[in-house]
């Protein structure tokens, strides 16, 4: 039996401690130091028994770890990243992969050179209910796949604000908190070939925009659309639908995805497909509803079991950093489409 494998988190914020807690219930992995050279980290190594470093390289070369999860500002993910696959050091790097393409692609290239592997924290990929919802679509459950309406509406309060970062261009809702929801529909509904779109500022007037629509034409033909808001009284978006994080009040009625194809359709978290008895029905029959199930496992719990699995070489990882790169590229692109008022391709990115 392969003993614990020691895991260092570079980053002890809000992403840090949450990863922490869930490392807690895990026999197959262990944390073993910590580094971070903000003015909380070193007590908090104290409290969970482990080595403190504030000065990340430093730890590198002294603790040596199996494994390293990388929580630290977005700004510093692929320099970060770089310096753990130069010392041969596995990484679980949070989203974004990065805040620019040239800086991730420089990341992909050192990972495939190197050989060490990077698993992305797109965490929701790994929830049960986005599992089951893959398999539904990819068995063909739908049908072909024709039309994607995803909604994430909700109202941040003015202390969000407070922060100064916060206001400025690149912390709006895009990079933010749609990059997660764009990263689910490539997974679940494929590559998108181009987008249109239009962002506004004019509730708050901040630098980065509060309200946005999407258009999207995936590869396989479908069309779908993102509407997003975070200054509005509604109860539709992942995070207050889907029950994943407990800080947030859970409204369980209300969808957050609807897939819909000749075959049938899917709303999502509630997980429940339609579909006709007939297949060659139409409006005029009643369309008839299946629950479909799914476990209730956490998703940050289960991406870290992943990831000891990619750290021992015995599974790709399920986010690649190219992989993550391509949701990257799709927000870039729909800055561009909003900017210009064009349809824009995502710029291509290989393994």
């Amino acid at each position: 039996m392969n003993s614990p494998l020691r895991i260092a988190l570079i980053g002890a914020g809000n992403m840090g401690q949450q990863h922490y807690q869930h490392l807690q219930s895990l026999a197959e992995a262990t944390l073993c130091a910590v580094a971070d050279p903000g003015p909380q980290a070193a007590g908090l190594a104290a409290q969970w028994g482990v080595a403190y470093f504030a000065d990340y390289r430093q730890m590198l070369e002294q603790v040596r770890p199996d494994a390293v999860i990388v929580a630290n500002p977005n700004t510093l993910h692929v320099s970060t990243a770089l310096d753990c696959l130069a010392a041969g050091v596995p990484v679980l790097l949070e989203k974004p992969v990065g805040v620019h393409l040239d800086e991730v692609r420089e990341l992909v290239a050192a990972s495939k050179a190197t050989g060490v592997p990077v698993l992305v924290g797109h965490h929701r990929r790994h929830n049960p209910l986005i599992v089951r919802a893959h398999e539904l679509v990819h068995s063909g459950a739908l049908g072909r796949l024709t039309t994607v309406t995803a909604l994430w509406q909700l109202r941040k309060p003015d202390s969000y604000f407070e922060i100064p970062w916060r206001r400025e261009p690149g912390a709006g809702m895009l990079l933010t908190n749609l990059i997660h929801d764009l990263d689910l529909l490539r997974h679940l509904c494929g590559e998108v070939r181009q987008v249109q779109a239009i962002t506004s500022n004019a509730v708050r007037g901040f630098a980065n925009e509060d309200c946005a629509a999407v258009l999207l034409q995936f590869d396989n033909g479908a069309l779908g659309s993102l509407t997003g808001s975070d200054a509005v009284a509604a109860p539709w978006s992942w995070e207050l639908d889907s029950g994943e994080n407990p800080v947030y009040p859970h409204q369980t009625d209300q969808p957050c995805y609807l897939l819909a194809g000749t075959g049938g359709a899917l709303s999502i978290p509630q997980l429940k497909r339609w579909h006709y008895a007939d297949a060659e029905a139409g409006w005029h029959q009643p369309l008839l509803p299946v629950q479909e199930s799914f476990s209730g496992d956490d998703a940050l719990r289960l991406q870290l079991q992943h990831f000891v699995r990619v750290a021992r070489r015995e599974v790709e990882p399920l986010v690649s950093a190219a992989d993550a790169a391509r949701t990257l590229a799709l927000i870039e692109a729909i800055r561009e489409a909003a900017q210009t008022g064009r349809a824009c391709a995502p710029t291509l990115i290989e393994e």
